[in-house]
C-alpha cells in the first residue's frame, strides 16, 4: 500500500503541472499530455494494488471508450464542443454514481458494516450517488440547450425555487434514512437518486443557452466532487486527489466566468439565473445604438492598425 501512495502522489504532481500548463494556449497540449501520464499512472497503480480483478472487461470498457470517443474528436467540430464538454461532464458524474451504487450493494448490508464503517461509508455513498447523478441529468439538459433540442431560453415558472427547496430538503432527509435505517435503507436510497435526478434537471431548465458556459463549468467541478466522494468510498487516494483538484478548478473557473459575465456565482449555483436575466435587462442603461452598413465596417477594419479577435464574446453579450 506504501508504494501505492507514492505513485498517487507522483500523479497528483502532475495533474497539477498539467493543470498548470493548461493555462496558457502556447504550453495547453504539454499540460494536456503531462495530465494524461499522471492519470496513466494513477490507473496501473489501482490495477496492481488491488489486484485479482477481470482484465477482460476492463479491456471491453476501455475499447468501447476509446472508440466513442475517437467517433467524437473526429466528428464534433469546434463549435460542438461545448456539447461535448457538457456530455463528457454527465458521464463522468454518472460513473461515479455507478461504482457508489454498487459498492451499497456489495458493501452497505447491516450484517456487513457496524459502528463508525457503516455511518462514514452510508455517508459518502450518499454524496457520490447525489452529486453524481445531479451533474448527469443537469449536463444532458445544458447538453440539449445548447444542442438546439430544447429551447435555449430559461424555462421558468411560478415557485420554481420554492419547489427546488423542498427537493433538496427531502434529498437531506432521504440521505439522512439511508444513514440512519437499517430496514428501509434501499427505499431511501432510490430516493436519494430519484430527487437527485429531478433536481439536476430543476436547477437547469432556468438557465439560459447563453449562460451555460458557466454552468457546464460548475457541472464540471460537481463531476469532481462527486469522484474525490467516490474515492472516499473506495478509500482511494488518487481518486480522492485527482477528483478535489477537478472540484477546486473548476469552480475557480466559473467564478471568473461568473464576474467576467456579470453573473453571481449563488444564481448559477441555485439555477436562478434565467430569473434574474428580465430584472437585469429592464434596469440597464438605456443608450441609442449606432448601426454599420458591411462597407462602413470594412472600411474600418481597413484602417485600422490592430485588430483583436475575442471568440464568444458576442454570445456572451447576447
Amino acid at each position: 500500500m506504501a508504494f501505492s501512495n507514492l505513485f498517487y502522489v507522483l500523479a497528483a504532481v502532475l495533474f497539477i503541472l498539467g493543470l498548470k500548463k493548461l493555462s496558457h494556449p502556447k504550453t495547453a497540449r504539454t499540460g494536456n499530455t503531462i495530465a494524461s501520464v499522471g492519470m496513466l499512472i494513477a490507473l496501473v497503480t489501482t490495477l496492481i494494488a488491488y489486484g485479482g480483478i477481470d482484465y477482460k472487461l476492463i479491456a471491453l470498457g476501455i475499447i468501447i471508450g476509446s472508440l466513442i470517443g475517437g467517433i467524437f474528436a473526429t466528428k464534433v467540430e469546434m463549435t460542438g464542443m461545448p456539447q461535448m464538454v457538457a456530455l463528457f461532464n454527465g458521464f463522468g458524474g454518472g460513473a461515479s454514481a455507478l461504482v457508489a451504487a454498487a459498492e451499497f450493494y456489495t458493501r452497505a448490508a447491516p450484517e456487513v458494516l457496524s459502528g463508525s464503517t457503516e455511518n462514514f461509508l452510508l455517508t459518502t455513498i450518499a454524496v457520490s450517488v447525489f452529486v453524481g447523478t445531479l451533474t448527469i441529468t443537469g449536463s444532458f439538459i445544458a447538453f440539449a440547450k445548447l444542442q438546439g433540442l430544447i429551447s435555449g431560453q430559461p424555462i421558468v415558472f411560478k415557485g420554481q425555487q420554492v419547489l427546488n427547496a423542498l427537493f433538496a430538503l427531502t434529498l437531506i432527509a432521504s440521505g439522512a434514512g439511508m444513514i440512519l435505517s437499517t430496514e428501509n435503507m434501499m427505499f431511501y436510497f432510490l430516493g436519494v437518486i430519484v430527487l437527485a435526478a429531478v433536481l439536476g434537471i430543476t436547477l437547469t431548465i432556468p438557465i439560459g443557452g447563453a449562460d451555460m458556459p458557466v454552468v457546464i463549468s460548475l457541472l464540471n467541478s460537481y463531476s469532481g466532487v462527486a469522484a474525490a466522494a467516490t474515492g472516499f468510498v473506495l478509500m482511494n487516494n488518487g481518486l480522492i486527489i485527482s477528483g478535489s483538484l477537478v472540484g477546486a478548478s473548476g469552480l475557480i473557473l466559473t467564478n471568473i466566468m461568473c464576474k467576467g459575465m456579470n453573473r453571481s456565482l449563488a444564481n448559477v449555483i441555485f439555477g436562478a439565473v434565467g430569473l434574474q436575466q428580465e430584472g437585469a435587462v429592464s434596469s440597464g442603461k438605456e443608450m441609442n445604438i449606432k448601426s454599420y452598413s458591411t462597407e462602413e465596417a470594412a472600411m474600418i477594419l481597413d484602417a485600422a492598425d490592430k485588430v483583436i479577435v475575442v471568440p464568444g464574446y458576442g454570445l456572451a453579450v447576447a
